[in-house]
């Protein structure tokens, strides 16, 4: 490693430690003993997160961060980052930044460890919220109005700050909101030099945090091939070795489990993005459509640059509320027609408890959500599973009043005794009635807001530039018309033809569809039209469907909007995130010509 900022010839080697507040203990230790890194970066915060965040500091003052970043994972590595020099950057503030870097000092000072720590600030926008109500700011989604009271209030700050709080001589940097991959591209601007207008390395570096912000989805996690992936319990977390130019090699820590392979990283690229010709970051527009990802040798895929433009003048806002209480009660029912006595009986408990509120002089439930677990009620008309005979009912219930959800959740025990035979508790007694904190998202004027940071008591301001009003997104040719040499005869999965992931983007599910071969893309576009998918999911309260074209990379990208029933926290749904929607899909019906067909088959051992 080397202290020689804006050398071109530099690689600085990045290790992506957390994918979401939750993540495994044995990452940071792995990176540390093995990923010789300049820098060790964490991602914490996602819409559901801040809403847990905001909940617990609502609770307690004092709260509000990731505590797991302070107890979890710095506190066994300290002595080790500080030998080595391996500088941190993490998110985990939330929103109690000062709260995390007050305890994380006490931590290193516990251990005789003197840390010079930052703190990113500027992003809380709370004390906005009664002006932009009264301006008319709406949701960016909904369009529905600001509410009069919310639990917080953030702006996705870019990487701006990072970069100069490391400038200015941190060794640790501690951010509340910001976008995810800006812990990644603070460093690369810090180290080589990188400036606000030089708009493709920017975007190369967003790429780059964005592959690893996510840990083990880069080296093998979540991969439609997951046989292939060796070693689950001792996966490796992602490094990214990141040069001047702004291309990247993704691999892992030596002797560690998962892989790393060009079909994983190209999943991991189109995980959770809309257009992939318009990325909007706060410091550039990204344009992913004609990054190209090769394999390098075993366990190091080459990820070229990618394109940039300006960024917008705004940021997005991620805000939330409280909207009442929720309740989610389960029980086991096994036997005969179980998924039958398990409709039966959430039925049976609603209507119960309606008439328990009606009685007591209560409103009525706000929304209510039944599911059988086993029976692949997600599934809808795709189901296969219609005769089985044990199943999990599942039975969700919204209110404004936490009292009325307390009897809700006394009122699910008594069906194990009352109703269907082969009933039973999954044990864990009844069920926590929790506040329901509901996420919103605005846009907001940059000029609003002043970030910086603070460092050994002293703040620093940092200059973002204003940006520019959004430009078309130059048009790409859709792939070559699908002009098969013989009919299409035969009928594959498209899993035999692709390798797909999915996620969200609020109330939208994105699924990125890779294609096997790159002579296949123009089958699976002519099979994937929006039409076909939107029919295949139309057992979901979805709209249209969005398609998006990745010429780079023989991928496409497939927004469903509003398929999840509100997304993150607002949704009742047992995949509120969309992470089975890929799997879905992967099932659908392909027909394809026989000699595909033949290859396809080949590839999966079902020839």
């Amino acid at each position: 490693m080397t202290d020689t900022p804006n050398n071109a010839s530099r690689t600085v080697r990045i290790g992506g430690a957390s994918g979401f507040w939750g993540d495994s203990m044995v990452a940071a230790p792995q990176l540390v003993k093995g990923g010789r890194l300049d820098y060790l970066v964490f991602d914490y915060l996602a819409e559901t997160t801040m809403a847990i965040l905001a909940a617990a500091r609502a609770k307690n003052p004092e709260l509000g961060y990731a505590t797991d970043f302070v107890d979890i994972a710095m506190k066994p590595v300290l002595a080790e980052v500080k030998r080595q020099g391996i500088k941190v950057v993490s998110n985990a503030g939330g929103i109690n930044p000062h709260g995390c870097a007050a305890a994380l000092k006490a931590v290193a000072e516990a251990q005789g460890i003197a840390l010079r720590i930052a703190v990113i600030e500027g992003d809380d926008v709370s004390s906005l919220m009664p002006g932009l109500r009264a301006d008319g700011v709406r949701d960016m989604f909904t369009g529905e109005a600001l509410p009069e009271k919310v639990l917080s209030a953030n702006a996705y700050l870019g990487a701006a700050p990072i970069a100069a709080a490391l400038a200015a001589g941190a060794e640790v940097v501690i951010t509340g909101r910001c976008v995810d991959s800006a812990v990644t591209l603070g460093p690369l601007m810090h180290e080589f030099g990188w400036t606000a207008t030089q708009h493709d390395l920017l975007a190369s570096g967003s790429l780059a945090g964005h592959i690893i912000e996510c840990g083990c989805q880069a080296t093998g996690g979540l991969h439609t091939d997951w046989e292939d992936i060796p070693d689950w319990a001792h996966i490796g977390y992602p490094i990214v070795e990141c040069h001047a130019d702004g291309s990247f090699v993704v691999t892992k820590p030596e002797g560690t489990g998962g892989k790393v392979i060009r079909a994983g990283v190209v999943e991991q690229l189109l995980y959770e993005i809309g257009d992939p010709g318009a990325y909007l970051l706060p410091e550039v527009s990204c344009d992913f459509r004609e990054v190209r990802v090769t394999q390098q040798g075993e366990n190091r895929v080459h990820v070229s640059p990618a394109k940039g433009r300006a960024p917008t003048p705004h940021y997005k806002v991620s805000a939330t509320q409280l909207d009442g209480f929720r309740c989610a009660g389960s029980m086991v029912i096994i036997g005969i027609d179980a998924e039958k006595k398990a409709r039966r009986t959430a039925e049976a408990i609603l209507e119960r408890t309606g008439e328990i509120l009606q009685a007591q002089g209560l409103p009525p439930f706000t929304s209510t959500y039944i599911e059988v677990i086993g029976a692949e009620t997600l599934y809808g008309p795709h189901a296969r599973t219609r005769q089985a005979r044990e199943v999990m009912m599942r039975v969700v219930a919204n209110h404004p009043q936490k009292a009325a959800l307390a009897m809700f959740a006394r009122e699910i025990a008594p069906s194990g005794t009352s109703w269907s035979p082969g009933t039973t508790s999954p044990g864990g007694g009844r069920p926590a009635v929790s506040p329901l904190v509901k996420p919103f998202a605005f846009l907001l004027d940059k000029r609003a807001v002043q970030p910086g940071f603070v460092l050994n008591g002293v703040r620093h301001a940092v200059a973002v530039p204003a940006g520019a009003q959004a430009s078309p997104v130059p048009a790409l040719p859709d792939p070559p018309a699908w002009r098969p040499d013989e009919p299409a005869t035969e009928t594959v999965r498209l899993i035999d033809l692709a390798w797909a992931r999915s996620g969200d983007k609020g109330n939208l599910s994105n699924i990125g569809v890779v294609a096997r071969r790159p002579q296949w893309l123009p089958l699976l576009w002519h099979a994937l039209q929006p039409a076909v998918v939107e029919a295949w999911f139309r057992h979901l309260p979805a709209g249209h469907v969005t398609r998006y074209h990745l010429p780079g990379t023989d991928a496409m990208n497939l927004l469903i909007h509003d398929a999840l029933d509100g997304g993150g926290p607002s949704s009742m749904r047992m995949d509120p995130l969309g992470k089975g929607m890929a799997q879905m899909l992967l099932d659908m019906p392909v027909a394809v010509p026989p000699s595909v067909a033949a290859e396809a088959l080949r590839r999966a051992g079902r020839a």
